[in-house]
């Protein structure tokens, strides 16, 4: 009959490990190291670092303006008028949007008012005339 071979797995050191890896990084990631530094040193010429370590420092305030405004109705009725529209513009098949092949002559008003007479025509010229109708009820 056999025998079990016995195994004894190596004792490993995470903090020996994690320090071997530290050692060797500059080695191995020498290009990727200096394009981060590249990347930190004109982050810190634009100001962006000063930019961020003020927005982090101020934390609080920032978000209690952005809570204040968030409150508000007329960010409520923003945020749902976006998503309409977002559902509005993936509804609209892209084909229809590709330019037409340029003819030869441009079509007269007679053609431009037969289009308009088609149903999905109307359905847009509703659309667009409800909509300037929202935007004159605005008064600022």
């Amino acid at each position: 009959m056999a025998s079990p071979i016995s195994f004894q797995p190596k004792q490993v050191d995470p903090k020996l490990e994690l320090q071997r890896r530290l050692e060797a990084a500059p080695l191995e990631h020498a290009e990727s190291l200096l394009v981060a530094f590249d990347l930190l040193e004109e982050a810190h010429s634009q100001g962006l670092l000063d930019l961020l370590h003020g927005a982090i420092g101020s934390q609080n305030a920032i978000l209690g303006k952005v809570a204040e405004y968030a409150k508000q109705p007329e960010t409520t009725q923003a945020v749902r008028n976006l998503l309409v529209l977002g559902k509005l513009l993936a509804s609209i098949d892209p084909e229809a949007l590709k330019p037409a092949p340029q003819q030869e002559r441009t079509p007269s008003l007679w053609q431009i008012f037969k289009s308009m007479r088609k149903e999905d025509a109307r359905r847009g010229l509703a659309r667009v005339t409800s909509l300037l109708a929202a935007l004159g009820r605005v008064r600022d």
